[in-house]
């Protein structure tokens, strides 16, 4: 359907600081998305996650992260098609209750935009992902913002009459906004 995670990213920004940022300030961020059913955009977001990322603004290259998402925590502003995204056909959160991101290594291909690579775990299926993101550096706050499309079907999101990319598109767009203090 709609729902994909995860959301990888990992950081990199431009003037040398020497700090840490490690703390993720939960309120401040978010992990949203947008598929297409019948050609209409369709938006919705995950309520829980956490994320450990740690970066050196003067060492980008050497950050890392790992997000984890509650996929029951879905919410695509209709119980009924919440519900749906949390059986068997979609995200199976009896048997998969979360969805992971751990990032590999960090790159600058443009100056100001950085791209991150990494692992991406949806029910029990691994496999690699890239992540395009900015980050802005404002005092003792790192703001992360990305987005990165994902194919449904290579999860095995969507079975069974679902898998018509007709009804519901395959390609889902995942948001990422992140808030990471440095204390």
């Amino acid at each position: 359907m709609k729902y994909l995670m995860a959301v990888p990213l990992l950081l990199g920004v431009s003037p040398a600081s020497g700090v840490e940022f490690t703390v993720l300030r939960p309120q401040q961020s978010s992990i949203t998305f947008v598929s297409k059913q019948m050609g209409v955009p369709v938006e919705g977001s995950f309520k829980k996650f956490t994320a450990r990322i740690a970066v050196d603004p003067a060492r980008p290259e050497t950050g890392t992260a790992r997000i984890d998402i509650d996929l029951a925590s879905i919410d695509t502003g209709s119980a009924e098609a919440d519900a749906e995204a949390a059986g068997k056909a979609w995200f199976d959160t009896k048997n998969y209750p979360t969805a992971n991101f751990v990032s590999g290594s960090v790159k600058q291909p443009v100056k100001g935009r950085y791209e991150t690579t990494g692992k991406m775990t949806i029910k029990g299926k691994t496999l690699d992902i890239r992540a395009p993101f900015t980050l802005k550096q404002n005092a003792d706050m790192l703001v992360i913002d990305g987005m990165l499309p994902l194919k449904r079907l290579d999860y095995g999101i969507g079975s069974g009459i679902w898998s018509d990319t007709d009804t519901v598109a395959d390609e889902v767009h995942i948001r990422f906004h992140f808030t990471v203090s440095s204390k």
